[in-house]
């Protein structure tokens, strides 16, 4: 499925005419997990942004704080929760919550998510494979943090919450895995 992430209302003028989209693909069960293949896309050339450098993958907090991608996935009429956070180079974390912003821990994770970078002269792309519980359907919301080369941070997601940009709200879980 195809979704287009739309920019927060405070958003500064001039930024909000960036495409961003992403791409979902929830894949077929192997026992008792499925993947979901999610693309997130950005039309403009990553030199605009705040790219960090390239690392081995692993588990690190706090990557909202420059150009991050965001999955948050809820079953179906649960207040739980999961974040996943995918940096361009390579770092991730997973978190799982009670309900709204309660009970943070990290998530327990089977396998660390996939995650690769394809960039283009007019366009670039981040993938993140993740593996799910099989079996479930789920809500979703996705999101971007954009830090671009000149300090200025736009926050872009499926749905925002009326104030602030808080991807967290349950108002966001807008998208539906089967």
């Amino acid at each position: 499925m195809q979704l287009s992430l739309i920019p927060h209302q405070a958003t500064p003028s001039g930024i909000g005419d960036l495409k961003v989209w992403a791409s979902v693909d929830h894949a077929a069960a192997f026992g008792a997990t499925a993947t979901v293949n999610i693309w997130f896309g950005i039309g403009a050339p990553a030199s605009r942004f705040v790219i960090p450098e390239a690392e081995d993958p692993s588990r690190t907090d706090e990557l909202w704080k420059t150009t991050c991608f965001e999955a948050f996935l809820r079953e179906t009429g649960a207040d739980r929760y999961q974040e996943w956070n995918f940096a361009p180079s390579g770092q991730w974390a997973a978190y799982e919550f009670s309900g709204y912003r309660d009970g943070m821990a990290e998530l327990d994770v089977g396998a660390p998510p996939y995650i690769r970078m394809e960039d283009n002269l007019t366009w670039w792309t981040l993938g993140a494979t993740i593996a799910v519980e099989a079996g479930k359907s789920w809500e979703l919301n996705l999101a971007a943090v954009l830090e671009e080369t000149n300090g200025t941070k736009s926050y872009w997601a499926l749905a925002h919450a009326p104030d602030k940009p808080d991807f967290h709200s349950p108002d966001c879980f807008v998208a539906k895995l089967p």
